[in-house]
């Protein structure tokens, strides 16, 4: 695929220093994993629905479950914004909305009649 996303060398290097130490076992490609979570998030999917391209889903949402815990995205922002010649203020917005399985069937009533006020 080639409209999948993934991180510069120069990106990775910005962002290295706010990766947790590895302890004992390696730990997967990390620009793997984050460029993964990166197009999952952008694109609003389900983690099911990654590209195989970036590893088992059950991987990315572990390593997305584990450093949203240990504060490592929160660095990562602080981080970069601290970094800028002039502090400004970041919002970043997570609100996403959903639909229940019923609101389908509001848009015509039961018997087939359209609701389109059209009389």
């Amino acid at each position: 695929m080639s409209n999948l996303f993934w991180l510069t060398d120069a990106q990775m290097a910005r962002l290295q220093p706010f990766f947790p130490k590895c302890h004992g076992k390696p730990r997967v490609d990390d620009r793997r994993v984050l460029s993964g979570i990166i197009f999952i998030n952008r694109n609003g999917l389900r983690w099911c629905d990654a590209p195989k391209e970036y590893g088992p889903p059950k991987t990315l949402y572990n390593w997305w479950k584990r450093w949203s815990d240990k504060g490592v995205f929160a660095r990562i922002m602080t981080g970069l914004a601290a970094e800028a010649a002039v502090p400004s203020t970041v919002m970043i917005d997570a609100t996403y909305l959903k639909a229940h399985r019923t609101a389908t069937s509001l848009r015509s009533k039961k018997g087939g009649k359209a609701t389109s006020g059209a009389v």
